[in-house]
């Protein structure tokens, strides 16, 4: 059984994982870079150009549905209401709306002015996106006949705001069961901070790869390396593991350490400059908002392409 874990490192964070033979080119919310982050128009653009991993977010609606989205409430830097207008402030907690209601809303346009905008300047709009759910992206991905791109989804939750998502054991079940539902168990990782939703995948579906993520950083310690216990960990304390992060997560049912078998992958990397400096370092991979661009610079090295698939959303 394969496992994951992410740390961080001055010019891009690391992801660690099994071997692989070829460089995982991961589109960062489908190719945030060129189209509405995490909306079908953005996975689309993601295949068309060619990766070999869509890495996106999973929210839970009031009624049970699975949606793609990486915050908890709407954003207000690109959801604008039925009135055509960009709504004001934090928008509608996601878990606390029903499913009908959320697609009222457009998240095809970054708000101009907006930091968010200047980041993305390439960014072309699609107005009327709306949050996909999880059963579209993997109907656009079976109907673009991609038979080999892999999905990384993480699991948005966090213990510091309980209410706001659904509790860790049904959130992982009802993934679980959609990606089951959908055939892609065997090419779906599952991701989290929050490692309690990483112990049920583990226990009810082992066939699925889980990914944990860590961060050591002040504006997130999931781990507890600031005050020595942490309510991400699913209970498993880092002080009481000799304060290593590997040991931590082996203790939590993590396997890769053990094998020391390690791929590195550098996240989130847009620059081709930065892209080649990482590339040339040896790493396995990248998630970038920029796929194009880490193309172009994959093909300058000779390494293979992932195969493009293009399709209409």
């Amino acid at each position: 059984m394969k496992r994951w874990t992410l740390i961080a490192a001055t010019a891009a964070s690391l992801l660690l994982a099994p071997l692989a033979q070829a460089l995982d080119l991961q589109g960062h919310r489908g190719t945030r870079g060129l189209a509405p982050e995490n909306t079908l128009a953005s996975f689309a653009k993601a295949l068309g150009i060619g990766v070999t991993t869509l890495e996106t977010d999973i929210a839970i609606t009031r009624d049970g549905v699975l949606v793609i989205s990486h915050d908890s409430a709407l954003n207000p830097d690109i959801t604008r209401g039925p009135d055509g207008q960009y709504i004001a402030g934090r928008g509608p907690v996601i878990h606390h709306t029903a499913f009908d209601e959320i697609r009222r809303y457009d998240v095809g346009r970054i708000k101009p002015g907006t930091r968010y905008a200047g980041q993305f300047p390439e960014q072309v709009p699609v107005d009327g996106a709306r949050l996909p759910t999880l059963d579209e992206l993997f109907a656009l991905v079976k109907k673009s006949g991609n038979t080999e791109v892999r999905f990384a989804l993480e699991t948005k939750l966090s213990p510091g705001a309980p209410d706001e998502t659904a509790a860790p054991e049904p959130f992982a079940r009802a993934l679980i069961a959609a990606v089951r539902a959908a055939g892609m168990a065997q090419r779906t990782s599952i991701l989290s901070f929050d490692w309690r939703t990483l112990q049920v995948v583990q226990r009810e579906a082992p066939e699925i790869i889980t990914v944990y993520l860590t961060a050591q950083q002040r504006w997130l310690d999931n781990v507890g390396a600031n005050d020595g216990a942490s309510p991400w960990t699913a209970g498993y304390k880092l002080r009481e593991h000799g304060g290593s992060v590997p040991r931590l997560i082996h203790a939590a049912g993590g396997k890769v350490w053990k094998a020391l078998g390690i791929q590195v992958l550098a996240w989130t990397v847009n620059e081709p400059a930065l892209m080649g400096r990482i590339l040339d370092l040896g790493v396995d991979g990248l998630i970038t908002d920029r796929a194009d661009l880490a193309r172009t610079v994959m093909a300058q090295r000779g390494l293979p392409l992932p195969r493009t698939t293009p399709v209409t959303p």
